[in-house]
């Protein structure tokens, strides 16, 4: 069954400590990372966008491409075009370097929607994961308000909405090791990504 819901994936482009290469495209266990997301996505959404400023390097998927409104690049600044541009009420954001995250999880995510609340997100004792989250097209207009006054952080918005917070207890259901909040930012990342797998 698929959800009522978009799927919108954040691409980086690119990132210094890979020596330029895109994080959308490296491999964990012989798959590129996005080709894992995007299976996962197919299998729940009615449809997909993808958040990039160089959008000819993802033609190969099936998938709705756009990128930054604001002239600058943050993840509010992705996770505000992705609702922009969605044709649900309700949006469910990820990043392009997480290699593990699991449907299971995704779904209890989105199972947590509810009337009246404009964000859904895991919380664990690290705090919030705002790239694993569902937002609703009510956050639109405060996060716009946040980006014109070049308030980049994604919490800062949250006073502004209603929030739901999903405590570990029930994260661990459907992802016992929160593998799903793992993501890849070095290559000392890679590596312990590539241990992970095997």
């Amino acid at each position: 069954m698929k959800f009522p819901c978009t799927g919108v994936i954040l691409a980086g482009g690119h990132n210094k400590r890979f020596s330029g290469m895109n994080k959308a495209f490296i491999s964990v266990g012989g798959k590129r990372i996005l080709d894992r997301t995007y299976e996962i996505f197919d299998s729940l959404f009615d449809e997909i966008i993808l958040v990039a400023n160089d959008p000819l390097k993802y033609l190969e998927w099936d998938l709705h491409i756009v990128s930054d409104i604001f002239p600058f690049r943050s993840s509010l600044t992705g996770i505000h075009a992705g609702l922009f541009f969605s044709n649900n009420f309700y949006t469910f954001i990820t990043a392009c370097d997480i290699p593990f995250l699991k449907k299971e999880l995704v779904e209890t995510v989105i199972n947590s929607i509810e009337t009246g609340v404009d964000v859904i997100i895991p919380e664990t004792l690290n705090g919030m994961e705002p790239l694993c989250a569902v937002y609703s097209k009510r956050c639109l207009k405060p996060i716009e308000n946040n980006l014109i006054q070049k308030e980049l952080e994604i919490k800062q918005f949250f006073k502004k909405v209603r929030v739901k917070k999903l405590p570990e207890n029930i994260l661990r259901e459907k992802d016992p090791d929160l593998i799903s909040f793992f993501n890849i930012n070095t290559p000392d990342d890679l590596a312990r990504a590539e241990e992970i797998i095997k």
